[in-house]
């Protein structure tokens, strides 16, 4: 425990004097706290002279306004925060001579990876935690509505998902420092990773979907119908893979109790329209709760298998004082 303390505070000292951390950060903040301004300034017109409807905080962070909402944002840059934060953890060490001192020290080896992992989380959940305060403080500035115990539950949950979902891509890129000795091989390797899972993910189900189930334009309206669930479900399937669709669907249902289904498509018949009509108001907090809970136990599950590879491969790994 000496040992992981030891070298956490070292590695909470270079992020804070990390000047490629500090610009990033600051720049995430910047385009964050710009969205949130556009949006508040946007529900500001709308709203008045209009009674305020429930749950008009939350608002401020789904409101697509202009460009796209502050939950769409973190989930397609916030990956860049962790990457950042860990592409070249235990490369630079090697680089710099420094790594077989560090065990070379009473230290164990695994107080060295855990450290590192600890530290980035605690910058990720420091960097998001600010982010989300300006952002209300702004809110409440903005629109004049202070937000209810349940609105800071659900901004709670949505910051542990964030900070998890954050951590997932921290894992991922000390595993490509572990794996590879160049830096630069490491940052690319990490941003590849992000590129793909994050955009080439929908591609490749929507032709998987068109291979599998083509929807057939000259069939029955019946034939059509099946053809298009399958079609639609295979796709649903393959985006699951994508950390950024669970982030986003787990996000956007707890963050809008208005929503019952993390599914943009569904289907109905009668009974099922007539059964959804008895509810109508907002979900209570413990419902959306369950409807997200198999994306947030899928991501903690992702992290911990991503930061165990990269435990397990650097304590195979040896260590050479030259």
């Amino acid at each position: 425990m000496h040992g992981i303390l030891t070298i956490y505070r070292k590695e909470m000292e270079d992020h804070f004097s990390s000047m490629r951390f500090l610009l990033i950060a600051a720049l995430i903040v910047m385009i964050g706290v710009i969205i949130a301004s556009m949006v508040g300034m946007s529900m500001q017109e709308e709203l008045r002279g209009v009674a305020k409807p429930t749950f008009v905080f939350l608002m401020l962070f789904t409101s697509t306004g202009k460009l796209f909402s502050f939950v769409q944002f973190i989930g397609l840059l916030g990956p860049l925060i962790g990457i950042i934060l860990g592409f070249d953890a235990i490369n630079r060490e090697r680089s710099g001579r420094t790594l077989s001192k560090l065990v070379s020290q009473p230290i164990y080896r695994d107080a060295i990876i855990n450290a590192k992992f600890l530290a980035g989380v605690t910058m990720i959940a420091i960097v998001m935690a600010s982010l989300v305060l300006i952002i209300s403080g702004l809110g409440i500035r903005l629109i004049g509505v202070v937000p209810g115990a349940e609105e800071i539950w659900r901004l709670l949950i949505y910051l542990v998902l964030s900070i998890i979902y954050i951590s997932f891509w921290l894992g991922a890129a000390i595993l490509f420092s572990v794996v590879f000795r160049s830096t630069a091989t490491s940052a690319l390797a990490s941003l590849a990773v992000w590129i793909c899972l994050s955009f080439f993910i929908g591609l490749g189900g929507s032709f998987l979907a068109d291979a599998v189930a083509p929807i057939n334009q000259t069939a029955d309206m019946a034939e059509a119908t099946d053809a298009f669930l399958k079609n639609a479900e295979i796709q649903r399937v393959a985006s699951l893979f994508s950390p950024m669709t669970l982030y986003g669907d787990a996000t956007s249902t707890i963050l809008d109790p208005m929503r019952k289904t993390t599914r943009a498509f569904v289907l109905m018949g009668p009974l099922e329209r007539f059964s959804l009509s008895r509810f109508q108001n907002p979900l209570p907090l413990g419902q959306s709760v369950v409807i997200v809970a198999p994306f947030m136990i899928s991501l903690i599950a992702i992290t911990f298998v991503c930061f165990g590879i990269c435990y397990a491969v650097f304590m195979r790994q040896e260590i050479r004082s030259t």
